[in-house]
């Protein structure tokens, strides 16, 4: 199904734009604002990829500085914790 979308744009484009009667300007609109939101969709999602990436890194560098932690003894010891 598709909406209305309307906008302003300056008298004078309007004008020039009326003189290119062959040109779809509906298409021409529709396609732009499609490319727009796939660029920035994606930088979106590239942001999204930096940050785990970073909260990775960021983990890695938490979990060298415990030293004589283990993962495996915290989980026995919470798993024994349950049983009582």
């Amino acid at each position: 199904m598709s909406v209305v979308v309307s906008f302003r744009i300056d008298k004078r484009l309007k004008e020039r734009m009326e003189k290119l009667k062959h040109i779809n300007w509906s298409e021409v609109v529709r396609r732009a604002i499609e490319e727009v939101v796939r660029r920035e969709e994606a930088k979106l999602r590239e942001k999204d990829r930096a940050r785990i990436a970073w909260a990775s890194l960021k983990m890695d560098e938490l979990r060298r500085r415990v030293e004589g932690w283990s993962s495996v003894e915290e989980i026995r010891r919470w798993r024994e914790g349950r049983g009582r």
